[in-house]
């Protein structure tokens, strides 16, 4: 009789529970500085859903031109304002659904211990200190605020012959990370991210000398109707994915 009574129940459940929906694929292109973090934040919703994102990075002024050009992402994660905003004014992004998901931190970064403290600005002219490390300042907001913070410093001028261009923040990281390069003004989230876990020597360059990094995410017209990629978006703005972010480094708003 229980027997009957739970095969019941079990066939009440199936009738009455409602259809998982399939799996689905939502294409992402991510600047280069939030690679890590998101790598986190991907498994994460891939595990709690059983969705699959597939993962693009490099520059945001080289993502924005891709996009523009037809490439089939679904969402945007930009390292500024500029990029997102731009692409819902020309109709490449669904209107509205822009954010601010992190604030970057920027900071000047040697894989030495000890090396750095107490130098924080007189090293940039070292003799020994023959190549610094900066993403490209016209394609890559990390850039731009390194150069600001450069100038703003007065020493701009002063480095232009030690300065190495990478074409984005992972570049610069790694011109660093392999010692092709002796400094680079890298993200934070990538010094305390597990590739280097907090190690070498750091310089946190105040945020008063560059303007703020505001990171924004929108969704495009291409992810307009799936639910999955919406989803995602949710997924980041949840308080789980916040205190990631906060630990590789960003501010939130």
């Amino acid at each position: 009789m229980i027997a009957k009574l739970h095969s019941l129940l079990f066939l009440l459940f199936l009738t009455w529970c409602p259809v998982t929906s399939a799996a689905e694929e939502v294409r992402i292109a991510v600047a280069a500085n939030f690679r890590a973090t998101l790598d986190e934040i991907v498994t994460r919703f891939e595990q709690d859903t059983g969705h699959t994102v597939v993962v693009s990075s490099g520059s945001s002024g080289k993502l924005y031109a891709q996009i523009r050009n037809g490439a089939p992402f679904d969402v945007f994660f930009s390292a500024d304002v500029t990029r997102p905003k731009l692409l819902e004014e020309e109709g490449f992004a669904v209107p509205g659904s822009r954010f601010t998901y992190a604030v970057g931190r920027l900071t000047l970064w040697h894989p030495g211990p000890a090396v750095i403290e107490g130098n924080e600005q007189s090293i940039l002219l070292r003799s020994d200190v023959r190549h610094v490390a900066i993403a490209n300042p016209k394609t890559a907001p990390y850039g731009a605020a390194a150069k600001e913070a450069l100038q703003a410093l007065g020493l701009w001028e002063q480095v232009q012959d030690r300065l190495v261009r990478g074409e984005n923040i992972g570049q610069t990281f790694h011109f660093v990370f392999s010692q092709n390069a002796q400094l680079g003004f890298v993200a934070l989230s990538q010094v305390l991210g597990p590739k280097v876990n907090g190690s070498g020597s750091r310089w946190d360059v105040p945020v008063h000398l560059y303007a703020p990094i505001r990171q924004q995410a929108v969704l495009l017209r291409s992810g307009q109707r799936q639910e999955v990629a919406r989803a995602f978006l949710d997924y980041v703005k949840d308080v789980r994915s916040r205190n990631v972010i906060e630990r590789f480094g960003y501010g939130l708003e």
